[in-house]
């Protein structure tokens, strides 16, 4: 019998994400999606992991690489890449047009995390994170949910101060990297490249068809750059 609402049946997460029932039970126990009874698996977990990480066809780019490849979508100057990984990564990028692969292979530049606390802390939040522009994408601020990055070195940190609970359908997203923070800050701030990157994963149909819009439009100024 199917569940509906937040639940997914083993069958019904292994058809969304297009693998083996076992697959399934694998990334269960690796803590990639939330199973809260046997067989039986959380619909959001299951449906953040398809959005972040597709069928598993598409190989991803390592942390450094993948901002990288921001960085050079954004016009930026990429950190801690040498000639030869820059001219082979700038290679690749004029080969994508699919928004869709570009998210996925740009998945690994953060590990993203949700959380829940109580809304008082919510600004306390903000105000320690990198926060790409919603509406540099034409899209509302909702004050009642916080996205941003964060240093891995400073999570745990924020975590315990402001008593966060992990939560996979809580309105906190926390995205934490290795990447200099400041330089994220740089990229959020140059242009809208970033938020269309966090956008094009997003559970939301709309918001991620806007952010999936913007990485064409970007993808297509990155090949006219290329060919002046």
């Amino acid at each position: 019998m199917a569940f509906r609402g937040d639940f997914l049946t083993t069958q019904e997460a292994s058809d969304l994400l297009g693998v083996e029932a076992r697959q399934v039970r694998v990334l269960a126990e690796a803590g990639d999606i939330v199973r809260v009874a046997r067989g039986i698996f959380d619909r959001t977990s299951v449906e953040r992991y398809r959005a972040e990480r597709g069928t598993g066809r598409t190989r991803t780019w390592a942390e450094h690489t993948a901002w990288g490849a921001v960085a050079l979508l954004s016009g930026a100057a990429p950190l801690d890449l040498g000639d030869t990984q820059r001219y082979r990564l700038r290679a690749t990028l004029l080969d994508i047009t699919d928004p869709s692969e570009l998210a996925i292979r740009l998945r690994d530049r953060a590990t993203v995390t949700t959380w829940s606390g109580h809304r008082s802390v919510n600004e306390r939040v903000r105000e320690e994170l990198v926060i790409p522009g919603r509406q540099r994408l034409g899209l509302v601020e909702d004050a009642a949910i916080v996205d941003g990055y964060v240093h891995t070195s400073r999570i745990a940190d924020l975590v315990r101060r402001c008593r966060l609970r992990e939560d996979t359908t809580g309105s906190i997203t926390l995205r934490h990297t290795s990447m200099d923070i400041e330089f994220i800050n740089y990229l959020a701030t140059l242009n809208r490249t970033l938020a269309a990157v966090d956008a094009a994963t997003s559970l939301d149909p709309r918001e991620r068809g806007v952010g999936q819009q913007a990485l064409i439009q970007r993808l297509e100024l990155f090949r006219e750059n290329a060919r002046r």
